[in-house]
């Protein structure tokens, strides 16, 4: 006697899922649970967990020899996410759960008890089952709120695999049982006010490089004293940066589901990261010895980066995101495969001008650093990783005068993200048909030829170019910075004049 069961489940890679079809084949041959298709060692230990959940769940499996198949098996399978689909896999071999089918998918943990346990990465896994037409999406009650962000499929949860078989039509009464929720963490970063640019005094220049930042995308080094304000400054980009597209949102609520951020993963507003320095270069860009998970740098995708006191992170850590700088995404390989992970975000880094942060204050304590000993400390920040940095500015210590001068008042936070909408309005209209939205994002080859701005404004640059003072990457840099500064002073193209203020924002170091 031989029966086969189906259902589906999903492998997920990174933020990106892939359809697996689960086949359970039962014979009567001796009794034995056996799985097959390339599983890891938390997915070869669902047969235990499968056959005692069936057990305490009042509907055990039969006493026969069990093979259960995933499929496509060149795709690595991780987890303890495919239990449920197992389960209900051998059930639909076995006739106890008829409506069961590869057109269902099943994702979910099971417990010894029999209940259902919420899993992580829930948005990527039903945005593969979407786009795979799957038909429906069985889910643990623990994840239900978060897999109704995806729309367009029908979702069910359930709290126990006795419930999920009486919804797959097996003949059994129901059993009410405690659902097993997600656990809640810390208060979310997208959950905190966000601080007000107008409580920043006697900055201009800090207020004027963070407005750039976040109208044209670039990224900011933010170098000075102690007390200067840079922390302050960094923490109040993100609230001055617009809302997030539909699609920006998705892609962010999938990092954050991943990441475990469970209902809370949806938000419109951009994300934020600050790593402490002494964090590794998995936890920055991330991995792991098993399942391979985000790290800083792709949780703040279409956000912010920030890495304070930047000089004392390693600098193999700090040069670690010379790639995801470049091209916006952080490809990951590791023994147990390889996985891509998006990455275009906005580094905001902050730096002392030497270890006991005093070098080049004209009053107070002096510096007691050797010269060699500045050069070591800001070599730190190596070559390659500052010639990414668009804006490179010195923020020096407010000043009474400064905190006095009724010029100098920043603007709230709703008056700068106005301007910072309207100047990302002029750039997308300007770049539309390009597949860009934001200066940053714009190819150095169309720069040169569609993008020099008025005829003779890129002579300095040109000149530092000749000189050797700056890269080719640096000056397609200045160029995008010389664009975002025609775009906040609604000019047509980039003048002289802001060619050099854009040379001029990015002389620090």
């Amino acid at each position: 006697m031989t029966d086969i069961g189906r259902a589906s489940a999903v492998a997920l890679l990174g933020v990106t899922g892939r359809l697996v079809e689960v086949e359970a084949h039962l014979t009567s041959q001796l009794p034995a649970f056996r799985i097959i298709g390339l599983p890891d060692t938390s997915l070869g230990e669902a047969r235990e967990r499968v056959r005692s959940a069936a057990a305490n769940a009042g509907c055990p499996l039969p006493a026969r020899r069990i093979t259960v198949n995933l499929t496509p098996a060149a795709v690595p399978k991780r987890g303890s996410g495919f239990d449920l689909a197992i389960a209900m896999a051998v059930l639909a071999g076995a006739g106890a759960a008829p409506r069961t089918s590869a057109r269902t998918v099943y994702v979910g943990e099971l417990g010894l008890d029999g209940r259902t346990r919420p899993v992580v990465g829930i948005i990527p896994m039903l945005l593969a089952a979407r786009d795979a037409g799957a038909e429906r999406v069985v889910v643990p009650a623990g994840n239900l709120d978060e897999a109704r962000i995806v729309q367009g499929i029908a979702v069910a949860g359930v709290d126990s695999l006795r419930a999920a078989a009486i919804d797959a039509g097996a003949t059994l009464p129901p059993v009410e049982v405690e659902p097993v929720r997600v656990a809640v963490g810390p208060l979310d970063p997208a959950d905190r006010p966000e601080p007000e640019l107008a409580e920043v005094v006697g900055n201009a220049i800090g207020v004027r490089a963070v407005l750039a930042a976040a109208a044209g995308g670039h990224h900011v080094l933010m170098l000075g004293p102690p007390g200067a304000g840079k922390t302050m400054l960094a923490e109040r980009l993100p609230g001055v940066l617009p809302d997030l597209t539909d699609e920006a949102a998705l892609e962010v609520a999938s990092i954050r589901s991943v990441a475990g951020h469970g209902a809370r993963s949806w938000t419109r507003r951009p994300p934020w990261e600050a790593p402490h320095h002494s964090a590794s270069a998995v936890a920055l860009i991330g991995g792991g010895s098993g399942v391979i998970r985000p790290g800083a740098v792709s949780r703040a995708t279409h956000g912010v980066l920030f890495l304070d006191e930047a000089p004392e992170f390693p600098r193999a850590v700090l040069d670690a995101l010379r790639q995801p700088l470049e091209s916006g995404r952080i490809a990951v390989h590791r023994s147990a495969g390889a996985v891509e992970f998006p990455a275009r975000c906005q580094v905001v880094l902050a730096a002392n001008p030497c270890p006991c942060g005093h070098a080049g204050i004209a009053h107070g304590t002096p510096c007691e650093c050797s010269a060699s000993t500045v050069r070591r400390y800001l070599a730190r920040l190596s070559g390659p990783l500052l010639d990414r940095i668009d804006i490179r500015v010195q923020i020096p210590r407010v000043t009474t005068a400064a905190v006095r001068a009724a010029d100098d008042r920043a603007p709230t936070t709703a008056e700068a993200r106005a301007v910072v909408l309207a100047a990302r309005d002029r750039a997308s209209t300007r770049l539309r048909g390009t597949g860009w939205t934001r200066n940053a994002d714009v190819a150095g080859t169309w720069l040169r030829r569609d993008g020099t701005g008025a005829p003779g404004s890129t002579k300095a640059i040109d000149r530092a170019l000749d000189l050797g003072t700056i890269t080719m990457r640096g000056w397609d840099r200045i160029m995008r910075l010389a664009w975002t500064l025609a775009d906040l002073a609604e000019a047509d193209r980039p003048t002289a004049e802001h060619v050099q203020d854009a040379l001029a924002l990015r002389s620090a170091l």
